[in-house]
């Protein structure tokens, strides 16, 4: 099922970066263009750990979904920013373990959108929302009759707040997982994680590299204090809480302290309404 298209806007923008395609690069995918793997290597130089980041950022996503399904017994993930379809998919994931759990992917980029019609929309149990994932009402209104908004839901916000800038109205990233938060049914769990550093180096550099690659679609690279704010009122699932990802219940140990990144890493956890 795909919802929203806007024929008229879906152009693919071959000649800027694009955070999908770019994020598709550094995890080894072909559905990037030259000027998404020049972006990939000047953030490199940068933040040299970026691309084991993206894949320890994928596990987390393979490790929470199936986690979510086998011991809490959810069966409705809202996959916000979804990003171009890759091994190991949320539907993939989870209606491994139970065919009848239903995904609903969001996002507005248009490489993604095209992609996720033949890959992501490929059986009854899943939906493709052309949003950005700041219309909150606008994915409410498309999955009223998609999910049972009477059961709990997992709302996926994996490696996507680094994407979206703070504002003064509803478009705040605070603002949106207050929303989603207050609509998704009792005993849901919202996934939160984003791209954090301590050093104000790398929180710049690559906040700026960023912002001007992809035309200012971009928000910014925050600390953990920042990131746990996103949590407020919300009952964190502890052990393990707020952590690198790679240390939120790891299938294998996970790397010593003097062999992870020293620029950044993706930072957050899990928590229950």
């Amino acid at each position: 099922m795909v919802h929203g298209e806007k024929p008229q806007t879906h152009r693919i923008d071959m000649n800027s970066p694009s955070v999908a395609r770019m994020y598709d690069a550094l995890l080894g995918g072909v559905t990037n263009y030259a000027v998404d793997r020049e972006a990939c290597n000047q953030l490199l130089r940068i933040a040299p750990s970026t691309q084991l980041l993206a894949r320890n950022n994928r596990a987390f996503l393979r490790r929470v979904v199936r986690y979510l399904v086998e011991e809490h017994g959810i069966r409705q993930f809202l996959d916000h920013g979804s990003g171009l379809p890759t091994q190991d998919n949320v539907h993939e994931i989870a209606q491994e373990l139970d065919d009848s759990c239903r995904v609903a992917y969001v996002d507005n980029d248009p490489m993604v959108h095209a992609f996720g019609r033949t890959t992501l929309d490929e059986n009854d149990n899943t939906m493709v929302i052309d949003a950005d994932m700041r219309d909150s009402e606008v994915i409410f209104e498309a999955t009223s009759s998609f999910f049972d908004w009477k059961k709990p839901i997992a709302g996926l916000f994996v490696s996507v707040m680094h994407c979206l800038p703070e504002t003064k109205d509803h478009r705040d990233p605070s603002a949106m997982i207050k929303r989603v938060s207050e609509k998704l049914p009792a005993g849901s769990f919202l996934v939160i994680c984003q791209l954090v550093s301590e050093d104000p180096a790398v929180r710049d550099g690559v906040t700026a590299l960023m912002d001007n690659a992809t035309g200012g679609q971009w928000g910014r690279v925050r600390t953990q204090h920042e990131v746990r704010g996103y949590f407020d009122k919300l009952s964190i699932m502890d052990p393990p809480g707020l952590v690198d990802v790679v240390d939120w219940n790891p299938d294998a140990p996970p790397p010593p302290p003097d062999m992870r990144p020293t620029d950044w890493v993706e930072w957050g956890g899990v928590a229950r309404i």
